[in-house]
């Protein structure tokens, strides 16, 4: 029986690994087509994938069947639930695939793109730039066809010439950045505040004008400490939450 073929990841030793292959394997799960098998690799297999032990992988399989991802089954092996969504928040622990799988698993619709001057707000971002290339998603509920979030990238004109429409169907921006068109990623600052929903806000998401909704910011930067793409992302307040865990060491 062919298995599903996770992405591959390059580990940072300065996180758990454990953590690490979880949200990459989640990333994979969320983002698969839906030809693809639902039978993950064995333990052993998925291990050597990754680079990791089987313990540490055991680990990173046990996240995702507490989290309703996967169901493991003596014997049998371990199945993607293709119906299973998000149900926990998302734990952010400093790895660019958190961002990734956070993103993944929704239905998404190209509104539109093209380029426009760089907005004021976002001029720090981009001060060598006049322009550059924008991007407008809404992502629903695949089986609810719920409304969840809309997202405004904004692109450095230079990475949007290789970007494929179609990934971005598929994919969130991290991940087409860095997998499908090269960047080198080296980090992502978020930032999250309360707002109300304005007009557009709450049209596309379906929900009443000035309900409380997530704002959230995200800058990449690649690994010269440039900003490659601001995402700019509205949730329903009611379908988010965040927790952000701190390591001390």
């Amino acid at each position: 029986m062919t298995s599903f073929a996770p992405d591959s990841i390059v580990l940072n030793r300065k996180l758990p690994l454990w953590y690490q292959v979880s949200q990459s394997l989640r990333a994979s799960i969320l983002g698969r087509s839906p030809q693809d098998p639902l039978r993950l690799p064995t333990e052993e297999q998925l291990a050597g994938h990754y680079g990791v032990s089987v313990l540490t992988m055991r680990q990173a399989l046990k996240e995702l069947e507490d989290e309703g991802l996967i169901s493991r089954h003596r014997r049998r092996g371990t199945f993607i639930e293709p119906h299973a969504r998000r149900g926990s928040p998302v734990r952010l622990l400093g790895s660019v695939d958190a961002i990734v799988a956070q993103q993944s698993g929704m239905t998404t619709e190209l509104l539109d793109h093209g380029t426009a001057p760089v907005p004021a707000e976002l001029a720090e971002f981009f001060p060598d730039l006049p322009e550059v290339a924008t991007y407008h998603r809404l992502r629903s509920d695949e089986k609810t066809g719920e409304p969840t979030n809309h997202a405004r990238n904004y692109v450095r004109p230079e990475l949007a010439a290789r970007i494929d429409l179609d990934d971005l169907v598929r994919w969130p921006m991290t991940k087409v950045l860095r997998d499908a068109v090269g960047a080198d990623i080296s980090r992502i600052t978020d930032t999250v505040e309360a707002r109300l929903a304005d007009p557009e806000t709450a049209k596309l998401l379906q929900v009443p004008l000035l309900s409380p909704i997530l704002h959230y910011t995200g800058v990449t930067y690649d690994a010269g400490g440039r900003p490659v793409d601001v995402a700019v992302i509205q949730y329903r307040g009611d379908r988010f939450s965040f927790t952000v865990t701190l390591d001390a060491t």
